[in-house]
């Protein structure tokens, strides 16, 4: 599965939902056919259940008294109480599913209704920090990051020991996670317990989800706290490198995804991820550069966007819906689940939520769904569906002026997508507010010796064109604003 159609869930809104919907009490272990169904007839390859694994009350603790997240969700939930506030998903206290959700067996059955048809299944792993009340805390305070007093960042644990200050779980640039404990990647037993538990997420899953991945790299990871020193010898090997690999010994088609910004997105592809985020793609398509984004797609290497997570939203961004217009959106929308690499779809982003919630809340409001913005993605998934995007191989095109002093051709996305048959596919965004228009060289063994007939699949419309005129000046485009077309090449008769 080369590139991969991923579709992420927040779980415990989810399953809520879906209880309230059917009026019964629903687990993991007993989410309807439907849901099964819609993602097939999607063609979702992969789901990711975020926020399966347990959390502990220290940390919900934390969710329900901090002043700046109590605002949010009087913004995003007014009238909300206390029960519904589950904590981060992101402040683990134990790598199993509460009861609550369906537990270990309910995740299992999940897998296997979902492995059965064809769709596997992404999990996370929050590598760099655990929630306060995971036992390691308190049972093994030498896995983790300590200061020998009381700093800015830490707090005070009462291990068999004695006290110890342990620090927050940190990114360089923000201040510290206060509901989680910051691992401690210098030490050689807190990498070996990490690999374990590594080896154990991977059993219950087909891959998973490395959150903030990058904060683990022996650079970063000295930078971020050299305050707090260690009496360890420096390790000089990556941690990635072997726990990828220690866990595709046993799985070798288990996928790791990173979540991974500041430039990193390389270094982490080479020590083994699948896929990385591709941010900068996300922030040139919603700050509408289309320009730059045309240009990084043609200058990066093609195994870097090949290995990419393209999106238009996440769980840590605002919804695409309240950035993009209608027409926007879908033209941004198909330009990244035409582009070679993991396509990236986020609950609610297909009917045009436009709420993003804290995911310390486990339960979100219930929003009316975009006519507009539903059909728009019904209707490109399911053409995607029947195409050749995202099986075969994909080549970004370089549009062409199509006369002097024109520079529209800067605003398309342009991707050639050739299977197993006599023709080919080809993806078209204009991405600007304006029609725009291009020459592309199309790149087909034996385009020039027949004539081709050219149909837009999301249109219905039909043309012919020569083989020569194609090879010899390339395709001539003239799109509308936002246009978005998947034309399929076939040999005219």
């Amino acid at each position: 599965m080369s590139h991969p159609l991923l579709y992420q869930i927040n779980t415990r809104c989810w399953l809520r939902e879906l209880s309230t919907l059917h009026k019964r009490d629903i687990t993991l272990a007993t989410v309807p056919e439907q849901e099964f169904a819609f993602w097939q007839k999607s063609g979702f390859t992969h789901v990711w259940l975020m926020g399966v694994w347990t959390t502990g009350a220290r940390s919900r603790e934390i969710a329900l008294n901090l002043p700046d997240l109590r605002r949010e969700y009087d913004a995003v939930l007014p009238g909300w109480e206390d029960a519904d506030v589950a904590g981060s998903p992101y402040s683990i206290a134990d790598y199993s599913v509460p009861k609550t959700l369906g537990g270990d067996d309910g995740l299992k059955t999940f897998r296997t209704k979902l492995n059965a048809l064809g769709i596997k299944l992404i999990l996370d792993f929050v590598p760099n920090h655990m929630g306060l009340d995971h036992p390691w805390v308190i049972l093994q305070p030498e896995l983790f990051v300590q200061s020998p007093r009381k700093v800015d960042g830490t707090f005070e644990v009462k291990t068999p020991a004695g006290s110890r200050w342990v620090a927050n779980g940190k990114d360089p640039y923000f201040a510290p996670w206060t509901d989680v404990a910051q691992l401690d990647y210098r030490r050689s037993e807190t990498r070996s317990a990490m690999r374990t538990l590594l080896l154990s997420i991977a059993s219950k899953c087909d891959g998973v989800r490395c959150d903030m991945a990058m904060l683990l790299l022996n650079e970063v990871f000295a930078k971020t706290w050299a305050h707090l020193p260690t009496t360890e010898p420096n390790l000089a090997q990556e941690f990635w490198p072997d726990a990828i690999k220690e866990v595709k010994r046993t799985q070798p088609e288990f996928i790791f995804i990173a979540e991974v910004y500041w430039g990193l997105e390389g270094l982490l592809q080479s020590l083994g991820f699948n896929f990385t985020y591709d941010k900068a793609l996300y922030d040139d398509l919603i700050e509408r550069h289309h320009a730059e984004a045309q240009w990084k797609l043609l200058s990066a290497p093609e195994d870097y966007v090949t290995r990419s997570i393209h999106f238009l939203e996440n769980h840590d961004e605002l919804r695409v819906a309240t950035k993009l217009s209608p027409a926007e959106n879908r033209g941004a929308a198909l330009a990244i689940l035409g582009l070679p690499g993991m396509r990236f779809l986020h609950e609610g982003q297909l009917t045009g939520s436009r709420i993003k919630m804290p995911v310390q809340l486990g339960r979100r409001a219930v929003e009316a769904e975009q006519e507009e913005v539903k059909i728009a993605y019904e209707s490109l998934l399911a053409v995607l569906k029947k195409s050749e995007v995202g099986v075969g191989r994909g080549q970004i095109l370089a549009p062409r002026a199509a006369w002097d002093g024109n520079p529209t051709a800067q605003n398309f996305i342009v991707v050639l997508w050739q299977g197993k048959g006599t023709g080919f596919d080809l993806v078209v965004v204009n991405l600007a507010w304006h029609p725009s228009q291009c020459y592309v060289s199309l790149y087909f063994a034996g385009l020039a010796e027949r004539d081709w007939v050219m149909s837009d699949l999301l249109s219905k419309e039909s043309y012919e064109r020569a083989g020569n005129d194609l090879a010899q000046q390339g395709l001539y485009l003239d799109v509308v604003a936002h246009g978005a077309q998947v034309f399929r090449f076939e040999p005219k008769d």
